[in-house]
């Protein structure tokens, strides 16, 4: 149950315009107190800001990896305003209402501090002189960003990337049999929607939760690491696993607990 109290200031921009958080609250909200819609909208806004803050570590993969740059410049606060940046593009000039739910202040609290966290870990790596590849991948920082925000969280919420079992590399990305149907019969399925998030109430580790799973596709990026020749070596030793633009890649996974 939330029963912290604190006051937040968060400014971005949504299009031409400049929204600000501007609140204080106390609250004892849980999932299960929360409308069908709502869930959804936290669902979406995280699996969106989740989405948008992979994309900077992948938009500056190239300056992550120059040997000849020490400091990046690559804070935690600069990725989460490049994140909220990328956010904004992608959401047509939607805004964040958060005035009346303060649960997902905190969700999206939460993950800004999971964001700054593994970026403040990853400094001596990534602003390393003389190394080139660092391996600070998307797939990699999107799992320590997961990681980072489900202790945070302490069983109220979960998110995680999974993709197809085919496409799996790291096993802790491996979709669960909810997941994996929804992959498999949802998101494959002829004429099923882009983007369209699919959703259920159900369990997840045994205990009750609303369910939000999004896909994602192969983007040009993507390919250079996950395309074709299909079983050719990548920069970071893997197999390519022969994907094509706009092919279903994965999907980001979230779960609000009825606690």
């Amino acid at each position: 149950m939330l029963k912290n109290k604190f006051t937040s200031h968060h400014r971005f921009s949504v299009g031409s315009a400049v929204l600000i958080w501007m609140f204080t609250f106390g609250s004892d909200v849980c999932g299960a107190a929360l409308t069908e819609a709502e869930k959804k909208d936290i669902g979406r806004s995280v699996t969106k800001l989740f989405r948008a803050t992979r994309a900077v570590v992948s938009q500056n993969q190239k300056l992550i990896n120059d040997p000849k740059i020490a400091n990046k410049g690559l804070t935690g606060e600069v990725v989460i305003k490049k994140a909220w940046d990328n956010y904004n593009k992608s959401s047509n000039k939607e805004s964040i209402d958060v005035s009346l739910n303060p649960l997902k202040v905190e969700i999206i609290k939460s993950f800004e501090q999971a964001t700054s966290e593994v970026m403040t870990n990853a400094q001596p790596l990534i602003n390393k002189p003389g190394v080139g590849f660092k391996r600070f991948l998307p797939a990699i920082f999107a799992r320590h960003v997961a990681d980072s925000f489900n202790r945070i969280m302490k069983g109220r919420a979960f998110i995680k990337l999974t993709a197809p079992r085919n496409f799996i590399r790291n096993r802790t990305n491996r979709p669960d049999s909810w997941e994996n149907n929804v992959i498999e019969n949802v998101f494959k399925k002829d004429g099923y929607t882009k983007d369209k998030p699919h959703t259920e109430e159900t369990s997840h580790k045994g205990k009750p939760g609303f369910r939000f799973i999004i896909p994602e596709y192969y983007s040009e990026s993507c390919l250079k690491c996950h395309g074709e020749p299909k079983g050719s070596t990548d920069i970071a030793g893997g197999k390519k696993e022969g994907g094509k633009l706009g092919e279903l890649a994965g999907a980001v996974s979230f779960v609000l607990y009825e606690y």
